[in-house]
């Protein structure tokens, strides 16, 4: 029951946030608090359920993970899901359907860890075809430095894959923290957040 909640939430958050008026008053208080305030908008009240909304979701990740993953509470027993979740919202670019892809891509790369080390090796060879498909757009882009960049990240999987036949065992329980890494170095330079996250705003200044 709880994918399939988890699933329902991605096209309801773009309805709310993208078809209805307090979807864009919320989505105003986080982009112009100044700006929803002289149209009216009671940005403190967005504020306020805006997180309110969010920590109870956050809430129910908690939930799921002491109760059905591992059926008991135990101290930081998230291991530092939370971090991956920020970046999972930066990777999407601050969007549903972004944030969604995201969680795919960050839940595989923790499921990699159920799976055996020789399964796990094949992955490196998928790296470097990737990374040198990445590397041939940047030279068509005529984008020198991150094509060198690319190529020689792209060689060094290839050459990890050729001279071994499985991953080092404690490889697959930080490839999520990995691929936090990466994508907060490579991708969050592009990705632009709304412009008010994280300002305090008080009523009548500018």
């Amino acid at each position: 029951m709880s994918p399939l909640l988890a699933l329902a939430l991605v096209p309801a958050s773009v309805v709310i946030l993208w078809r209805t008026s307090i979807g864009l008053r919320i989505r105003a208080a986080g982009e112009h608090p100044v700006a929803a305030d002289s149209l009216g908008v009671n940005v403190y009240r967005m504020k306020y359920l805006a997180v309110v909304v969010s920590g109870g979701l956050a809430g129910f990740g908690g939930a799921f993970i002491a109760i059905e993953q591992t059926g008991i509470y135990r101290e930081a027993q998230t291991q530092g899901r939370g971090f991956i979740g920020l970046a999972t919202v930066i990777f999407g670019n601050w969007q549903p359907v972004g944030a969604f892809v995201g969680s795919l891509l960050f839940g595989f790369a923790d499921a990699l860890q159920l799976r055996d080390r020789t399964a796990v090796h094949a992955l490196l060879l998928l790296a470097g075809v990737v990374l040198a498909a990445l590397a041939i757009r940047a030279v068509w882009q005529r984008r020198s430095r991150a094509a060198l960049s690319l190529a020689a990240c792209a060689a060094l999987m290839l050459w990890w894959y050729s001279v071994t036949d499985k991953v080092m065992g404690e490889l697959p329980p930080i490839t999520p923290h990995l691929a936090t890494l990466l994508v907060l170095v490579f991708a969050g330079s592009r990705l632009r957040m709304p412009a008010a996250v994280g300002l305090r705003y008080r009523r009548g200044q500018e």
